[in-house]
């Protein structure tokens, strides 16, 4: 049975929706994810409350923000979230990242033709980012 599309444009104005996102990543070494967030994918520390182990960056994305969180050990594995920044043109991207010996690629980067290319990374602690390219815009 197909989902069917409903208007939520009620539910949405109802909650106030101002437009940022703010997710939150679990790290075991603080300093060592703050340096990769920034020196690998280009991430400004907003904040930094090193006491309390958190700390917030700023994304190249316009209201994006990530949280990382000092944990003593990693969650189990299975679920999560995967975040997933676009780019606009992923070989490129991808290349760059390659370069880093601080970087490990999830295979090959996987094409959906007429709709999306996606390559898979990991940061320091083993959280699964992607990379994106929008292929639906460039046959337009």
């Amino acid at each position: 049975m197909e989902p069917q599309l409903r208007d939520t444009r009620q539910q949405a104005e109802a909650l106030g929706y101002d437009g940022g996102l703010h997710c939150d990543l679990r790290v075991t070494n603080l300093g060592r994810s703050l340096d990769w967030y920034s020196d690998v994918l280009g991430f400004s520390v907003i904040h930094h409350v090193p006491e309390n182990g958190w700390a917030e960056l700023q994304t190249p994305v316009a209201q994006v923000r990530v949280g990382l969180t000092a944990v003593e050990a990693m969650p189990p594995s299975g679920g999560g979230a995967v975040l997933t920044f676009g780019t606009r043109d992923l070989d490129a991207a991808r290349a760059y990242l390659e370069t880093r010996d601080d970087v490990r690629f999830d295979g090959d980067t996987c094409t959906i033709e007429g709709w999306v290319r996606l390559a898979t990374l990991y940061d320091p602690d083993g959280n699964v980012l992607m990379l994106s390219q929008d292929l639906a815009d460039a046959k337009a």
